[in-house]
């Protein structure tokens, strides 16, 4: 029979207790972002402030409940992503109650006061809200001497160069590094592939008419955006020599008289109050070709050859702002190189993508003539 254990015995094992089961302290995490600055947290953020509530597309592809994590985000996502905005909604309904920082599309439109007031672990800025392309601005100081860290991310103005390192940043900031690898691993892994496979082709000339079917004719990328994605695919992009910008406006003449070889259009929910192309999350296949076909038999871009020869194609805008744009460089290089992706299937490489995200990326999100 075993002996009791003593009184003093019993009381420092009451007291050791605590010390046994007392949570691991927080560990500080870092990461440098699309300037070069080095961002160091003492722990993961959980009161993120998004600049940009588009930026919750790379978010929801990292963590399986973005919103959680959010103390507010720009008003811009609901506005320019309503069926992208819808199902955030449907899954995660907390999202109705973010605060909102100011529109978020431009530096103008954003509220420092608003922000601040809501006492973000981490405020995240695009470039454009940062304010230069090269380093640090007027918004990044300001929050910084106010003691709020901010890192800049950026899918937009130069997709290609700071898509990685913008993952890399919030999968270490929110604690989500080993999912962001596996979506690196993804990300790379298909760029690399269409890399190889449009080696030494020719580059047909692409035009894209942007939000296509609007009041005006025709929005375009210039440089960077839009158009890294048609080099990317093997294409040249016609209006890059006559826009100086990132987006620019093509008279329908100019259009004609380029006569690309390729037409792709890019549309969204957003246009359908205009009669324009109608993609996107939940879009049945039956509404986007008939706002498909309208397009197409509107007056001078039906007399486009690319239109008759059947080489017109229509794309999801809101690829253009999501590491998801690796699956539509796929399908653009499918489009503008069949031969050579003749074994390539966009729509499994979308169901891979979609295994990341929070949210289902079920609809039509591009349409052939």
């Amino acid at each position: 029979m075993s002996a009791r254990p003593s009184r003093r015995a019993v009381m420092l094992g009451a007291l050791a207790a605590p010390a046994l089961i007392r949570p691991a302290r927080a560990q500080e995490v870092s990461a440098t972002d699309v300037l070069g600055r080095k961002v160091t947290l003492p722990a993961p953020a959980r009161r993120i402030v998004l600049g940009q509530g588009r930026q919750i597309n790379a978010l929801g592809l990292i963590h399986p409940d973005p919103v959680s994590i959010l103390a507010g985000w720009g008003s811009d996502y609901r506005r320019q992503s309503p069926d992208t905005f819808a199902r955030y909604r449907q899954r995660f309904p907390a999202i109705e109650t973010l605060p909102f920082v100011g529109d978020g599309a431009t530096a103008g439109g954003f509220s420092f006061e608003q922000a601040l007031a809501l006492a973000p672990d981490l405020m995240v800025l695009s470039r454009s809200l940062a304010g230069t392309r090269n380093g640090p601005g007027d918004l990044v100081e300001r929050f910084e001497a106010a003691g709020i860290p901010v890192a800049v991310i950026d899918f937009f103005l130069d997709p290609l160069k700071d898509t990685l390192p913008s993952l890399t940043l919030l999968g270490s900031l929110t604690g989500r590094e080993e999912q962001t690898q596996r979506l690196l691993a993804f990300y790379e892994g298909r760029m690399r592939g269409v890399a190889a496979r449009i080696a030494g082709a020719p580059a047909p000339g692409v035009f894209i008419h942007a939000h296509a079917g609007g009041a005006e004719c025709c929005m375009s990328p210039g440089r960077g955006t839009l158009d890294d994605f048609i080099t990317a695919a093997g294409g040249r992009n016609i209006a890059s020599g006559l826009l100086p910008g990132a987006t620019g406006q093509i008279s329908l003449e100019q259009l004609i008289v380029s006569d690309p070889q390729v037409y792709v259009a890019t549309g969204g929910t957003h246009m359908a109050k205009q009669g324009g192309l109608v993609l996107g999350l939940g879009v049945d296949r039956a509404t986007a070709e008939e706002s498909f076909r309208r397009l197409l038999a509107r007056p001078g871009i039906a007399t486009l050859k690319a239109v008759s020869e059947r080489r017109a194609y229509g794309l999801w805008h809101l690829f253009n702002d999501t590491p998801l744009h690796v699956v539509a460089i796929e399908r653009l290089a499918k489009w503008l190189h069949p031969e050579r992706f003749a074994d390539i299937d966009p729509a499994a490489t979308m169901a891979e993508a979609a295994a990341f995200s929070a949210i289902p990326l079920d609809g039509t999100l591009w349409i052939e003539a």
